[in-house]
């Protein structure tokens, strides 16, 4: 019989503690805790703990009793508009939940860290490509870097384990997420069939055709729990994709005969701006529709796919690190595009 095991998920509703969520739900060996500072949208036997992991009080108050946590997974993020911001907080965040969690939790075995392809300099410019887990660091700060440091110096001497996983573009679904491409992308496409528009993609020439990587949540979820429970993955960063590439100017065609639209031409916009006047349209798009009760503003976040796809060059990493440690799983991207988009044309969030 398999023994039983609890989970703290942090950042349980945005879309990496979301998918992992969904997976763990349907193993019953699995205690779930849920930590999230608003309701779910969905249904879960996950316990939900409001813990503020910007406060150490509070983090101590709502996380020092959890005595039955065997594996961490730190999915929270909070952004701030400087870079030197990030680092403060965010590692106050983690710093936080373990000062509060660690005490308690005897029988800890695993923290596994959610990271991503900003490890490597993305968000600066162009970086060699495929990545390797071992790239010399970009210049600073980065507070991927600075959370996987103190991960590693605070497991020092522990008997506790830890892994960090490094995605590029997650395709998935979640609502009030900072960091979804799919949400964005899919209501920028019904927006615009609604408008009587063909789907032009609104990124930078140099975008659509570089090669890019990206991560089906469900794919992503199950590697969190190999990374986590995995003896082979112990105290180990892993890239990890879907385990192909793509270039949009490819796949461009497949989402517009996804949503019954033809493809435009290429123009580049910035839909942070073109669509802040659009919640209207959107209203009326679920009034038609009788789509669940969603805003445009708790789906999308517009400025994070102007910054997607942004970038004139090639991101691609080499999964060959974690293929050694024995994660053979892979997903063809176009044909999860698909499925994922709907998954939520099925949960009636798009037409």
């Amino acid at each position: 019989m398999t023994a039983r095991r609890t989970a703290l998920v942090a950042g349980a509703l945005g879309i990496t503690g979301r998918c992992l969520l969904e997976r763990l739900e349907r193993d019953p060996s699995w205690n779930l805790v849920a930590l999230a500072r608003r309701r779910p949208d969905f249904q879960t036997r996950a316990r939900l703990v409001p813990a503020d992991l910007l406060d150490p009080a509070d983090s101590r108050a709502n996380l020092g009793g959890l005595a039955d946590v065997t594996h961490v997974f730190y999915c929270a993020y909070s952004p701030r508009p400087t870079r030197q911001g990030e680092v403060e907080t965010n590692v106050a965040m983690l710093a936080n939940m373990m000062d509060a969690l660690e005490p308690a939790a005897r029988n800890l075995q695993h923290v596994h860290l959610m990271l991503g392809n900003k490890w490597y300099g993305s968000s600066i410019g162009a970086f060699p490509t495929p990545t390797r887990e071992n790239d010399q660091r970009p210049m600073g700060p980065n507070f991927y870097h600075a959370q996987q440091d103190w991960l590693v110096e605070r497991r020092a001497g522990k008997a506790w384990t830890w892994s960090v996983l490094r995605p590029h573009g997650v395709w998935g679904f979640a609502v009030g997420g900072a960091l979804n491409l799919m949400n964005a992308i899919a209501c920028y496409a019904v927006i615009s069939k609604q408008l009587g528009l063909p789907l032009s993609f609104p990124g930078k020439p140099g975008n659509f055709t570089a090669i890019y990587n990206m991560i089906d949540v469900d794919l992503l979820a199950e590697a969190m729990e190999w990374a986590a429970t995995d003896p082979n993955a112990a105290d180990q960063p892993f890239n990890m994709t879907n385990g192909d590439i793509l270039r949009w100017s490819n796949v461009w065609p497949t989402l517009a005969d996804f949503f019954g639209m033809e493809v435009g031409p290429l123009r580049t916009m910035r839909l942070a701006e073109m669509m802040a006047d659009k919640a209207p349209v959107w209203d009326e798009i679920v009034a038609r529709h009788g789509l669940r009760p969603l805003k445009l503003s708790e789906l999308a976040n517009f400025a994070y796919l102007d910054f997607a796809l942004g970038a004139e060059y090639d991101q691609m990493a080499h999964m060959g690190a974690a293929r050694r440690a024995g994660w053979n799983r892979w997903q063809d991207t176009e044909k999860t595009m698909t499925r994922q988009l709907q998954r939520i044309r099925d949960m009636r969030v798009i037409p």
